[in-house]
């Protein structure tokens, strides 16, 4: 059945299709997620980023676990005639699908955080929209794309009234970012390592050190923010536009410093980036931004 379906969206491909489905596709990437994620955090309301954060981040933890658990080959792998497309962001296992687990969470998380029936429906196009792109695409199986929309969707529900009443009790918030993320780092850390030492499967792995590394860096800088910066989202519109496009050029520079490594560090290289990535976002660019005025303290 599910070779059947891939079979019937491979015989309808064309190149109008192919172009709808990279660009569906593209709306459950991590680029975009944290581009929109950040947004929020910087610029509407830190609750509401960090609620984003925290049911994003931890779905796709548990997706990423269930990768290297499971270790199902990708369809394009077992099926002769199917031809992996937007092969670059199948870099892991199967099942379950991270983009449609990416998505899940993210939309479903929008939806319930704005609380407008508008936004539901549009949330939920998108989630179907993802999914089924990565069906066309040749990347997943359909319990892929099933299992990702399951764990997205059950995790955002679950967390999200948690993920605010904990940002509202700042004690609880210090102790829980530093706690958990000294732990993910510190796992991260030791997972890249074996990376590079070629000790543990780099396809059940990599992904899951990267997710971690951003988890607990950006968990740490939220503990830190809370305790030594404090900013306001408050601002004018131009103090809006130039905070973020300051901070969102740093974070591109980053991820796009992985050519700066040598190949033969490229775990731990992902670990450096990855965790800069996150502490940049939370604590060292509210520093910077108060420093240059972009930020103001909270009143």
């Amino acid at each position: 059945m599910q070779a059947s379906i891939l079979r019937f969206l491979h015989r309808i491909a064309t190149p109008f299709l192919d172009l709808l489905a990279n660009g569906a596709s593209f709306f459950g990437e991590e680029t975009f997620v944290i581009a929109i994620v950040l947004l929020v955090f910087w610029n509407i309301n830190k609750q509401k980023g960090f609620a984003l954060y925290m049911n994003v981040l931890t779905s796709v933890l548990i997706m990423g676990i269930l990768k290297a658990v499971v270790r199902a080959p990708r369809p394009f792998v077992v099926l002769e005639e199917i031809a992996g497309k937007r092969m670059e962001t199948a870099t892991g296992y199967s099942f379950p699908s991270g983009h449609t687990t990416t998505a899940a969470s993210f939309y479903t998380s929008i939806a319930l955080l704005l609380k407008k029936r508008i936004c539901s429906i549009i949330a939920a196009i998108m989630i179907v929209l993802v999914g089924v792109s990565r069906l066309y695409l040749g990347v997943h199986w359909p319990n892929d794309v099933f299992a990702g929309l399951l764990i997205g969707v059950s995790i955002s529900f679950l967390l999200y009234r948690w993920s605010l009443q904990l940002f509202e009790d700042r004690v609880r918030l210090v102790r829980f970012s530093i706690r958990y993320g000294l732990i993910a780092t510190f796992v991260s850390l030791i997972l890249s390592v074996l990376l590079n030492m070629e000790l543990v499967d780099p396809v059940a792995f990599n992904d899951l050190m990267k997710t971690l590394a951003l988890a607990g860096a950006g968990l740490l800088g939220f503990g830190f923010e809370e305790q030594i910066v404090r900013y306001r989202v408050e601002a004018s519109l131009t103090k809006k536009i130039l905070r973020y496009l300051l901070g969102m050029g740093v974070v591109i520079a980053i991820i796009a410093s992985k050519a700066l490594f040598p190949p033969s560090i490229y775990a731990i290289s992902s670990f450096i980036r990855y965790s800069l990535v996150g502490i940049w976002a939370t604590v060292l660019f509210p520093i910077t931004g108060k420093s240059l005025h972009l930020f103001d303290d909270e009143r």
